[in-house]
C-alpha cells in the first residue's frame, strides 16, 4: 500500500503560482521540507540532506487529535522515536484550503516535545499543520532547535489518518537544489498492511 501524504500544488493556492511551461513557486508552499541550511549555511541544504533521513525511513505516527500544543507526553515512548520519521497527526489537515487552516491556534510542538525529539535522534519530524512552532513565537525556537540538530522538518502533511502507527516507511525527496533550504516534496508512506493501526501515542 502507498499513501500519498502531500497536498497538490495548483494555481493561486496560498502564495504559489503555476504556469504552463515555467514554474514559479515559493519554497514553502504546499507540503514542503525545511533543511538545516535555513539558519546555518554550514549545514545541509536541499542538495546535501542525507538520503537516509528521506528514503525508506521507519515512520512513527503520533496521534494528537484535537491538541493545539503537542507536548513531550503526547509523543509517547522515546524508543518509538529513535531514528524514525516522527509524523504528528493532529487532524488539522481537514481545514486545508480554508481560512481556518492558517489561524494562530493551529497545532504546534511545545519546547519539551522538541527536546524529546532531538534527544531521541529523530530522523525527520513532520506535522499536518502550517507551523511546527507556536505561531505566537516570533523566534521560531522549535524550528531552530530541530534544524540545529540536523533534523529536517515537513509541514502541511495530509492523510496521516491512513497511515498505521508503526510499520510504514517514508519517502520524501526534495529536488537537490544547492543553497536552498525549503521546497515542496511528494511525501509518501509505504506499508504492506501488516503495521499497527493503533496510534503510537494517544491523548
Amino acid at each position: 500500500m502507498i499513501v500519498d501524504l502531500s497536498h497538490e500544488i495548483a494555481a493561486g493556492m496560498f502564495t504559489g503560482l503555476f504556469e504552463i511551461g515555467p514554474l514559479s513557486v515559493f519554497g514553502n508552499i504546499g507540503t514542503y521540507l525545511d533543511a538545516p541550511y535555513r539558519y546555518d549555511a554550514d549545514r545541509a541544504d536541499l542538495a546535501r540532506l542525507p538520503l537516509e533521513r528521506l528514503v525508506d525511513v521507519s515512520i512513527t505516527i503520533v496521534s494528537a487529535i484535537g491538541r493545539t500544543a503537542v507536548t513531550a507526553a503526547d509523543l509517547g515512548d522515546p524508543g518509538q522515536l529513535w531514528g524514525r520519521a516522527v509524523l504528528v497527526h493532529t487532524g488539522w489537515a481537514r481545514h486545508w484550503a480554508t481560512p481556518r487552516y492558517l489561524d494562530p491556534d493551529c497545532p504546534h510542538l511545545t519546547p519539551d516535545a522538541v527536546d524529546k525529539l532531538v534527544d531521541a535522534n529523530a530522523a525527520l519530524v513532520g506535522i499536518d499543520s502550517p507551523h511546527i512552532d507556536d505561531p505566537a513565537d516570533p523566534n521560531r525556537l522549535a524550528r531552530r532547535r530541530l534544524l540545529g540538530a540536523d533534523i529536517p522538518i515537513i509541514e502541511h502533511l495530509t492523510n496521516l489518518e491512513s497511515v498505521p502507527g508503526t510499520g510504514a516507511r517514508l519517502i520524501a525527496l526534495p529536488p537537490p537544489i544547492r543553497a536552498m533550504a525549503s521546497f515542496p516534496v511528494r511525501a509518501v508512506a509505504v506499508y504492506d498492511g501488516s503495521g499497527s493501526h493503533q496510534p503510537a501515542a494517544v491523548r
